[in-house]
């Protein structure tokens, strides 16, 4: 990058279109600074006329579609691009293609999004994520070289596209989904793979100690319902103490997930986009990092609402306790439901700008780095604008 010229990033993603990704990161594209970065959107997937789509293709500076390419023409065709920074959106995920980034097309291939682990891939150089999910203290578990963002490397829309959940106008109430009034209800809102017995064995002790509780799972896949209740039931739960709900669309889910009163986060495979549309719900949750990137998400996005301390757990015991004590406390748990639904607008985790401009400076170190002929390093972004950009 000369003095006047822009740095250029590729997106390469098969999620442009009606996908969590899409959702997540539909303003991104459009959000980078001009000035200093110019985008191009590299679509694995045809269009599927969904608004997210459209809205990627008009926002983003260049949006090709090279769905029907072959994957060493893509290469091709990033590689005359003279793309600088090659992102790869996918990972090990449904539609990937990423042998394109195993051709290296662009001398920074950055892994980022859409598959919350290491690629185990020497072509990719870097992982963007932050310092709670991916401490320096792990980095031996991944391939890549860690970029650590402020705050949390988890992206979100809410502000620019679901603005309207803050001012219900149409409150559902809990009669509306058969959810009954008069008990405290525990959610999780995850894929029903993400739970194991040890987590599900420790919902049912909080069940049996919590006084008129009950735990509002999903239909997710419809399949697990009865395994799960049978289960909860051998435990010496109640019946109807399990209830079960159909997956909703995006909105309705958000608006509804504050009729609970604590989410509940599997440890094993946290909450990642459920966790930011539940925080954005002003709904608490409880959550335990361990060590793998996807156990860790829940509690980045905690932190970045500035109450994390009051959500995050370390153990599977202060797990259990901390639920039951939030449950049986009920000034305090709605005290940390205020301060969550008083930080939406102002907390980092939901400033889809200020994330941009951090993920802007990210990419001039990266290419700062790579110009003064060092490898790819660790390295922590910091929201200087001393720093920003590197190279002017």
């Amino acid at each position: 990058v000369g003095r006047n010229q822009r740095l250029k990033v590729g997106y390469v993603s098969s999620d442009f279109g009606n996908h969590p990704l899409s959702h997540l990161m539909g303003s991104v594209f459009g959000m980078h600074s001009r000035e200093n970065v110019e985008v191009f959107c590299y679509a694995l997937s045809p269009n599927d006329g969904t608004e997210w789509r459209l809205r990627i293709q008009s926002e983003a500076e260049h949006f090709i579609d090279v769905s029907a390419m072959s994957s060493d023409m893509i290469a091709k065709l990033i590689n005359e691009d003279k793309i600088q920074i090659l992102v790869n959106l996918n990972g090990y995920t449904k539609g990937a293609r990423n042998e394109i980034f195993a051709m290296q097309p662009a001398p920074i291939q950055v892994s980022y999004m859409g598959f919350p682990g290491t690629t185990g891939a020497t072509c990719i150089d870097y992982l963007v994520t932050d310092e709670f999910v991916s401490p320096l203290r792990f980095s031996h578990i991944y391939s890549e070289k860690l970029v650590h963002l402020p705050h949390c490397y988890f992206v979100n829309d809410y502000k620019q596209k679901n603005l309207d959940v803050l001012y219900p106008n149409c409150q559902h109430k809990r009669s509306d989904y058969g959810l009954p009034e008069d008990k405290f209800i525990f959610a999780c809102f995850n894929q029903l793979y993400k739970m194991d017995p040890e987590i599900f064995d420790t919902w049912c002790n909080i069940l049996k100690r919590v006084p008129n509780s009950a735990l509002w799972l999903l239909r997710f896949p419809a399949a697990g319902e009865m395994r799960l209740r049978a289960y909860a039931v051998a435990k010496g739960v109640l019946p109807e103490q399990i209830i079960f709900t159909d997956v909703a669309m995006k909105n309705e889910h958000i608006r509804r997930s504050a009729l609970a009163d604590l989410f509940l986060d599997t440890p094993l495979c946290n909450a990642h986009t459920t966790g930011t549309d539940i925080l954005w719900a002003g709904l608490p949750m409880v959550t335990l990092p361990l060590e793998k990137m996807a156990t860790r998400v829940a509690g980045s996005l905690c932190l970045a609402t500035g109450l994390g301390e009051d959500m995050i757990v370390y153990s599977m015991k202060e797990y259990e306790e901390r639920a039951v004590a939030l449950a049986l406390n009920r000034p305090k748990l709605q005290d940390l439901a205020n301060k969550l639904k008083a930080a939406r607008l102002s907390c980092p985790l939901f400033d889809t700008a200020r994330w941009v401009r951090n993920l802007d400076r990210a990419y001039f170190k990266m290419w700062n780095l790579h110009c003064s002929g060092q490898h790819p390093q660790h390295f922590k972004v910091t929201e200087n604008d001393m720093d920003f950009p590197y190279d002017r």
